[in-house]
């Protein structure tokens, strides 16, 4: 039968069908799509990971690549599974943010002997040997920004008196951000005195409860330095719980869209800024340029800036909850 012979009707939904699989073929940037990349994160329910997420899914989009992004669930076994998943199905790249900077290293391995480039933002492997296997990383200067963090609490408190920390030992990233907040108040002349180290788990529930449990065993400390924001939220909930508001400055870190809020509504004093929109777009340009055969820097380091209440007032990404 000969295309003429066919029905109008019956031409027009062939035309609509051969247009359909051809679009299954693209990006939703509408470009021919080339390969796909894998991208695995700490927790999609973070809303930090998942505008990086997006933000990345648009970008391999520009370039003809389909991100697939999984979510990591805190747990690394579990994000090993789906770094062997990506080797086995052949994917063209691994974008990696580890949610155990130890256990990832063994998916990293895994990857480099198949032959697959990994990029990883945000934490690095800690094991040093694997992180030589990583192509490139891109992410904060947590200690830069820890370093800050410790600067807005001697202004705060006025560098006299007993401070706290609600940590998360598990990631490399945080641990910089308590060295860097400890090197500034050692190398700055810090009166402060930090009692304990808990650690939140980087979450509102945990940050909560460590911090009353901080309270009880040192009622009259003056500051807590919390290594993100929801952490940091969670210190203030219990702070505003034990009535010490006026007490009890609270530092947090990433100036998030609740943590800018946090800030204007005065519940954190200061939230190093981190751009996690950067770190999408570099990881995105790093695996371009390593592609076409370029030499892409090892490790890149976003500085973070202090978000105070003057910033909050004027910010316009606060006012549309934007990063």
């Amino acid at each position: 039968m000969s295309i003429r012979s066919i029905h109008p009707l019956l031409l027009s939904l062939v035309t609509l069908f051969m247009s359909a699989c051809s679009d299954s073929t693209k990006t939703r940037s509408g470009v021919e799509e080339r390969g796909k990349i894998g991208m695995t994160c700490m927790s999609l329910t973070n809303p930090f990971f998942k505008l990086i997420a997006n933000v990345m899914e648009e970008e391999a989009g520009k370039h003809g690549y389909k991100l697939v992004a999984l979510d990591g669930a805190n747990d690394g076994a579990a994000q090993n599974a789906q770094l062997a998943d990506f080797v086995a199905q052949g994917y063209d790249a691994i974008f990696l943010n580890p949610a155990d900077s130890k256990a990832a290293a063994e998916g990293v391995r895994k990857a480099h002997a198949a032959g697959i480039p990994v990029f990883t933002f945000d934490i690095q492997i800690d094991d040093a040997e694997v992180r030589e296997m990583v192509v490139s990383h891109i992410g904060s200067d947590n200690f830069q920004g820890g370093q800050l963090a410790g600067e807005s609490m001697m202004k705060a408190t006025g560098n006299k008196g007993r401070i706290a920390i609600v940590g998360l030992p598990e990631v490399s990233s945080c641990i910089l951000r308590v060295e860097g907040f400890k090197d500034h108040l050692s190398k700055n002349g810090g009166n402060l005195e930090i009692v304990t180290e808990l650690n939140g788990k980087g979450n509102r529930n945990e940050g909560f409860a460590v911090t009353t449990d901080i309270l009880q065993a040192h009622p009259d400390i003056v500051g807590i330095f919390a290594i993100n924001d929801p952490s940091g939220l969670g210190a203030f909930a219990a702070v505003a719980k034990a009535n010490k508001t006026d007490q009890i400055t609270i530092v947090a870190f990433d100036a998030s869209p609740a943590g800018k809020q946090g800030v204007f509504e005065r519940k954190l004093y200061d939230t190093p800024q981190q751009y996690p929109r950067k770190m999408a777009v570099g990881t995105v340009q790093s695996f371009i340029r390593h592609l076409e055969g370029e030499e892409v820097e090892k490790r890149i380091f976003i500085p973070c800036s202090h978000y105070y209440y003057d910033t909050a007032v004027e910010d316009e990404s606060r006012i549309s909850e934007r990063w």
